[in-house]
């Protein structure tokens, strides 16, 4: 770690971080990243959590999206993985920033596509997990509830 060159912005796996952040919390501004998956790599890859983004070098941030990118090369348990048996290939995958949506949106696409009841509610703009939509979730216009003494004033 060279603490003679800071800089002030770091691109790591596709996503600028501030350089005055800490290790830690730079990590977890990578999409598909976490708090604690960014103290795990911090400790696997032997960093201080607390030092920060600006000082890290080159070699230390090809390391780091190394293994952001392929974190079972680096001994990570499958179960800290964000994309398990994957649908195509089925195979445990960690996806991250542009990856992460894509696959997101394949998924829904996928679901669209054979018709199951979320493709349906994703179709429709509706919710989606279960949310309540008698009162919430609408588009256009305000809807509203009129009262008994405001039907009989606009009458």
């Amino acid at each position: 770690m060279s603490t003679t060159s800071y800089r002030h912005i770091v691109r790591i796996a596709e996503t600028d971080i501030p350089g005055e952040l800490q290790l830690a919390w730079g990590l977890a501004r990578i999409k598909g990243v976490g708090y604690n998956m960014a103290l795990a790599l911090c400790r696997i890859l032997g960093y201080d959590p607390y030092m920060l983004v600006g000082f890290l070098s080159d070699e230390d941030v090809k390391k780091i999206e190394d293994a952001v990118k392929n974190p079972l090369k680096y001994g990570f348990p499958s179960w800290t993985l964000n994309r398990r048996r994957d649908y195509e290939t089925n195979l445990d995958m960690h996806l991250v920033a542009s990856e992460l949506m894509f696959y997101a949106r394949q998924d829904i696409d996928r679901e669209i596509r054979i018709r199951s009841w979320r493709g349906i509610r994703h179709a429709l703009g509706y919710k989606v997990r279960g949310q309540r939509t008698h009162t919430t979730g609408r588009i256009g216009p305000t809807v509203g509830v009129v009262r008994k003494k405001q039907q009989q004033q606009q009458k």
